[in-house]
């Protein structure tokens, strides 16, 4: 029998995303892109703050303190939570009005990788960003749908992405030094049928945990293989991204959405957009700190 993630926060986010837990806290910052609303909730607490973000975020990361960075639907941004400021870093795609950025992580440098999508959902026409520790930023990969999961192996050789639109996880070989990457082939390939992968995290294992939209679960995978090892039932039906968290980083968070979803769905899914969490059994990895 699959192990259920239990509801934490009954948000109801129209599209819950980009989870990452802030080690020196111990908080989980999470974001409703459509609701325009960054979160930070604290388990200890049991507590779940929002800064209303007055656009679409994608993902956010910790920078220090309570200062944020934020892809944005207009860029990236610092962001300050407790004084609730914005002050834009740099808008790479100003001339694609019709994009926003999706989802996003922090590289073992320190580096924060985010990529766009279209609102059109046109394929080609995003691309995966990297905004470097002196906020500097360059495009790292072109032509595609919608910008997704990423992580990074533990030798710091290899990072994984999903391009949800492909159905696939792609690796590169990653030169953490330089921060370039080469090399892509796809590694692990979904039919379809139980959702588009979506958000991605990895564990100390190296193990791939992937985020089913319109499937119900997350899924362990082993990224030598292409094995899926297990699943986690979520009593939601848009997952999008899950990350590790709690002291001991044994807690797996999970995000979903409820936009799209009709009357007689949401009555089978009444907590869709919410907040979830499941103990796996398996530790987890740190979500990196930008500059770090």
């Amino acid at each position: 029998m699959n192990k259920k993630a239990e509801l934490i926060v009954d948000e109801k986010a129209l599209l819950g995303e980009g989870p990452t837990w802030d080690g020196h806290q111990n908080v989980l910052y999470w974001v409703d892109i459509m609701g325009e609303n960054i979160h930070r909730f604290d388990p200890k607490q049991q507590s779940n703050q929002t800064l209303h973000a007055g656009q679409e975020p994608g993902a956010v990361v910790v920078h220090k303190d309570a200062e944020l960075i934020g892809a944005m639907q207009h860029g990236f941004y610092r962001i300050d939570f407790d004084r609730e400021t914005f002050d834009l870093v740099v808008d790479p795609e100003e001339h694609l009005p019709g994009n926003r950025f999706n989802d996003g992580k922090v590289d073992p440098a320190g580096r924060f990788w985010a990529g766009t999508m279209a609102y059109s959902k046109q394929k080609d026409q995003a691309a995966l960003y990297c905004l470097t520790p002196d906020f500097t930023c360059s495009q790292k990969v072109s032509h595609i749908g919608i910008s997704n999961g990423l992580a990074w192996s533990a030798d710091c050789k290899t990072m994984y992405f999903i391009d949800t639109p492909t159905l696939e996880v792609s690796a590169f070989d990653y030169d953490i030094a330089t921060g370039k990457i080469s090399n892509r082939r796809p590694i692990i390939t979904f039919s379809g049928d139980d959702g588009r992968p979506d958000g991605m995290t990895i564990d100390a294992e190296g193990m791939l945990w992937i985020a089913h939209f319109r499937g119900w679960k997350v899924s362990r995978w082993n990224p030598e293989t292409g094995q899926c090892l297990e699943e986690i039932d979520v009593p939601a039906s848009q997952v999008t991204s899950c990350v590790f968290g709690g002291e001991d980083l044994k807690t797996l968070y999970i995000t979903t959405a409820r936009n799209k979803l009709e009357k007689e769905q949401l009555d089978k899914e009444p907590h869709a957009g919410g907040l979830f969490a499941v103990n796996p059994g398996v530790e987890g990895t740190p979500s990196h700190r930008f500059g770090a």
